[in-house]
């Protein structure tokens, strides 16, 4: 049986299990479960990235991610969700990222799950830095560019 999310973080330091977030959420009166994953790629804007690096003001970004997770279960009808954001060194392949919505019917667990997704990525103060064989810089940051001093 899914659960609230009072008194939940939505922040963790380690791997990302998608499973128990499901767990969290998913009921025997669900009839779609909606993820979604966002991984450590490998490429971005044409440089080849070693590391993701998040960084946050955690209480503030978990108070926001819990807020914006009460507002999802508010507009979208019978949606229940769990989300995890992972802070610190993110290995490539690994989700840096999880939302998990689940409900009644297909159309609310989507919507739930991108609003969630989307409203994160501009809300929550967590900032992504990505680590190049030749330095480091922040995303969305164009100056922030920091090479590597041998």
């Amino acid at each position: 049986m899914g659960t609230t999310h009072s008194n939940r973080s939505h922040l963790t330091r380690s791997a990302i299990e998608l499973a128990r977030l499901v767990a969290q959420v998913a009921t025997v009166d669900d009839g779609a479960i909606c993820t979604f994953v966002g991984t450590a790629r490998r490429n971005s804007e044409g440089r080849e990235v070693n590391l993701l690096r998040y960084e946050a003001y955690p209480e503030m970004a978990d108070q926001e991610i819990g807020a914006i997770v009460a507002e999802a279960e508010r507009k979208f009808s019978g949606a229940r969700i769990a989300t995890l954001h992972r802070l610190g060194d993110c290995p490539l392949g690994e989700a840096s990222v999880a939302v998990v919505a689940a409900a009644p019917h297909r159309v609310e667990a989507f919507a739930a799950c991108r609003y969630v997704i989307d409203e994160i990525k501009a809300r929550a103060p967590i900032w992504k830095q990505e680590q190049f064989r030749d330095g480091t810089a922040w995303v969305g940051d164009p100056g922030s560019f920091k090479p590597r001093i041998p």
